[in-house]
């Protein structure tokens, strides 16, 4: 009897009781997708629209889930004997990143409604709510395969995404690109977790960071060697120089607003893992990743912004490559504070995390107001743009408001803060070299972001290479994308009104 007791007393304690309520984001949004793909094939041509406004109606309720969750410190799929090493933890950094990954998700949703008549509905909604779904569970992953799931399940579908416009040679060729250079980097990364593995002995990154402490000499290099590699997946997410060149043929190819979500959802992505693993499970190798992430920091944003400082007004599609390498150069502004965190506590990361909030809403903003335009001018040509102020007022305010932001002029206070604060981040932590680069960086892009805020507001004649624009009627504007630019604009306004509203992640630790 006591042997059957003590059976039975172990076999409960193998058993884990799962936290619903922690959870209830991604599960919800995986949820929808399913709902969407099967009511797909009831669903006539007529009433495809509908699943759209379905994804919508997903997607915010999965948003309103975070409410009950905001006061953070819940977690599940804990170990048994231990209650620190637990694979999905509902923290405040994992409910901040949660609610922009759904909040820019529910914003390309809104701008995909109307554009999806020429692309199969069914899988389109149910690819983006797939992604979003990975988006959603990646930054309350504790362990590096529940990372790497995650990191896949928001990945996979985005390619199919991407590649969606049947019959577009751009398309397919983005697609494939997108997909082999995703996939050399998942190969690397998998190849350092197993490295990580074997001299750890453990997935949980709480495991992994008191284990790395005390790591044989004989394994010393194969630690080293797994952690390196395990950030390079994440810096290819991130669209970090050297590993970027996937990104203007991307964006070019993909649907409008599949080219936003990337640009704010994927980035989100790649910056929420890459900061778990360096802060939680890698802090004891913080001068083998803060030197290397430093120098990352400068050339990717020095890359994206000479690229952009490019582009030529007359060139097909060049509005979205200047949008795409813009997210390059910001993406180098945004792993400053990452890197700065080797240097001195984890509480620099709340400057990214504050950053990529403010980057999030006006980068939004800047495509909605680019989806517009295409309507009438499908080339989208930085020369389209020319004279907007004439023919659609409230949408070249927008898009000046947006431009000014990511510049980090006035009136785009929380742009100037966000910019001030990473800047803030790097000096604190000792690297002026790194503050230096990024203040020229900033006097570089500020070239580009004034020059076509200018055009916003020149006058409309007709430009060079913008034929389309004398015969394109005017059409109407399908609401949820107005609902789009007026949700981003007045986030944007209020934030830059009271940017302490953002700024507050900066001065926290959210671990």
């Amino acid at each position: 009897m006591t042997v059957a007791a003590d059976s039975a007393t172990g076999a409960a304690n193998l058993v884990q009781s799962v936290d619903w309520l922690a959870i209830a984001p991604p599960v919800i949004t995986a949820t929808v997708a399913l709902l969407v793909l099967v009511a797909d094939l009831f669903v006539g041509e007529r009433h495809k629209p509908l699943l759209g406004y379905g994804a919508v109606a997903g997607l915010a309720a999965a948003l309103a889930m975070l409410v009950p969750l905001r006061a953070g410190g819940r977690s599940t799929f804990c170990l048994t004997d231990s209650a620190q090493a637990c694979s999905y933890t509902a923290d405040h950094f994992a409910l901040v990143i949660q609610a922009l990954v759904l909040g820019g998700a529910l914003l390309t949703a809104l701008l995909s409604i109307g554009d999806t008549r020429k692309l199969p509905a069914g899988e389109f909604w149910f690819l983006l709510l797939s992604s979003a779904a990975g988006a959603a569970l990646l930054p309350a992953a504790r362990d590096l395969a529940t990372l790497v799931v995650a990191l896949e399940v928001a990945s996979l579908p985005a390619f199919a995404l991407v590649g969606i416009k049947r019959g577009d040679r751009r398309s397919s060729e983005a697609a494939l690109k997108f997909f082999l250079s995703s996939v050399v980097a998942t190969a690397v990364m998998l190849l350092g977790v197993s490295f990580v593995y074997a001299t750890t002995g453990t997935m949980h990154l709480t495991e992994i960071a008191a284990r790395l402490d005390d790591v044989p000499g004989q394994f010393s290099t194969l630690a080293e060697a797994g952690v390196v590699l395990t950030l390079v997946g994440f810096a290819f997410k991130t669209a970090a120089a050297p590993f970027h060149f996937w990104v203007p043929d991307t964006y070019v190819g993909a649907p409008l607003p599949i080219a936003a979500y990337l640009s704010v959802v994927g980035k989100a992505v790649g910056f929420s893992g890459l900061i778990l693993v360096t802060v939680i499970g890698f802090p004891s190798y913080a001068d083998v990743w803060g030197p290397a992430l430093a120098v990352l920091a400068a050339l990717t944003m020095t890359v994206g912004n000479l690229a952009a400082l490019r582009q030529a007004a007359t060139r097909a599609r060049s509005a979205v490559r200047l949008l795409a390498w813009s997210s390059v150069g910001q993406a180098g502004y945004l792993l400053v504070p990452i890197a700065a965190a080797a240097y001195s506590s984890d509480d620099q990361i709340g400057s990214t995390v504050a950053y990529a909030l403010m980057y999030a809403v006006v980068n939004l903003g800047a495509f909605a107001v680019a989806a517009l335009v295409a309507r009438t001018h499908p080339g989208n040509r930085l020369s389209d743009y020319r004279g907007l102020y004439a023919t659609r007022p409230l949408a070249a305010l927008a898009m000046g408001f947006f431009l000014l932001c990511l510049a980090g002029l006035p009136p785009g206070i929380i742009g100037l803060f966000a910019k001030v604060t990473v800047f803030s981040s790097a000096v604190d932590a000792g690297l002026g070299w790194l503050a230096v680069v990024m203040a020229v960086n900033v006097v570089i892009a500020l070239y580009y972001y004034l020059r076509w805020t200018a055009a916003l507001f020149s006058s409309p004649e007709t430009a060079p290479g913008s034929e389309e624009a004398s015969t394109a009627p005017r059409q109407r504007i399908p609401a949820p994308v107005t609902a789009a630019i007026v949700l981003t604009a007045v986030a944007g306004i209020t934030l830059s009104g009271a940017p302490q509203l953002i700024l507050r992640f900066a001065a926290v630790s959210l671990f």
